[in-house]
């Protein structure tokens, strides 16, 4: 049975999904809605929210069938490129965002049974990620800062089809991450470090690496210092991007200044003078 879409301003698509634990008539009834409301509207994809099933569940044509994704999950992804989007929850709307080149889902099927896909089709890509974004309560739009999606709901509001370019979007390189990559590069010479009295270096030799190591953790504990505030910075201007929320945040901090702690107890005990 064909569905009523929803449109902004409607608010369901705000509520995240739940996944399907059960696989019987009545999800056999929410596929055939979907498929019958995308025939009806000549839809390439749509997520069962946005036609008011809070499911995770999302269907795409393919040619003259309908692919079915129940509880799909993005294991790994790869590649970066920009995609130019629209979709039918915000009518007129056209944003440019970064999205990943490849993927790798699993998912399962109406009978509950597991699949896999490796989707490298880049349209196709997009497509996915676009409608799972719909699965966790978001649209496209929280991918843009706050200044440009107040932009673009006050241009709907007046009825105004607009369209934004990478300015102000969820970025795929944060400038966060010059911070993670000076400090794995030190991090990789304090490791280093612990290695040479294999090499039967002078005492001169091995006390300039102990003194290399002395600056580097507190540089270590600094840097991440920088990733943590500069994190929050972007946490708070991109709404829904993945890499900038807190506990990804903490893991990468967590994570390195952990090790260098170890090496540099490490490099007290084998390179220090004794």
């Amino acid at each position: 049975m064909v569905q009523p879409l929803v449109i902004y301003p409607d608010e369901r698509v705000n509520i995240a999904c739940t996944d399907v634990r059960i696989f019987n008539e009545t999800l056999n009834n929410v596929l055939e809605d979907m498929i019958d409301t995308m025939k009806e509207h000549n839809l390439e994809a749509l997520s069962a929210i946005q036609i008011a099933y809070p499911y995770n569940i999302i269907v795409i044509k393919n040619k003259d069938s309908y692919d079915e994704y129940i509880n799909p999950r993005i294991l790994t992804s790869s590649g970066k490129f920009d995609s130019t989007e629209r979709t039918l929850y915000y009518p007129g709307v056209e944003v440019t965002i970064p999205r990943h080149e490849n993927i790798k889902l699993i998912y399962e099927n109406r009978k509950g049974e597991p699949q896999h896909a490796d989707i490298k089709d880049k349209k196709l890509s997009a497509t996915i990620q676009r409608k799972i974004d719909y699965l966790f309560g978001g649209t496209f739009l929280d991918k843009v800062d706050k200044q440009t999606r107040d932009n673009i709901l006050d241009a709907l509001a007046k009825d105004n089809p607009i369209a934004i370019n990478m300015d102000n979007v969820c970025p795929t390189f944060s400038n966060k991450d010059y911070f993670v990559s000076f400090t794995d590069k030190l991090l990789f010479i304090m490791g280093l470090s612990l290695l040479m009295p294999l090499f039967n270096l002078s005492k001169e030799a091995l006390e300039n690496w102990y003194t290399y190591d002395k600056f580097a953790f507190p540089t270590i504990i600094l840097l991440m210092i920088g990733f943590f505030f500069y994190a929050q910075y972007e946490a708070k201007k991109y709404r829904q991007c993945s890499s900038c929320q807190i506990g990804n945040n903490i893991g990468v901090i967590i994570k390195r200044v952990a090790l260098a702690t170890l090496f540099a107890v490490s490099s007290y005990f084998i390179l220090s003078p004794k």
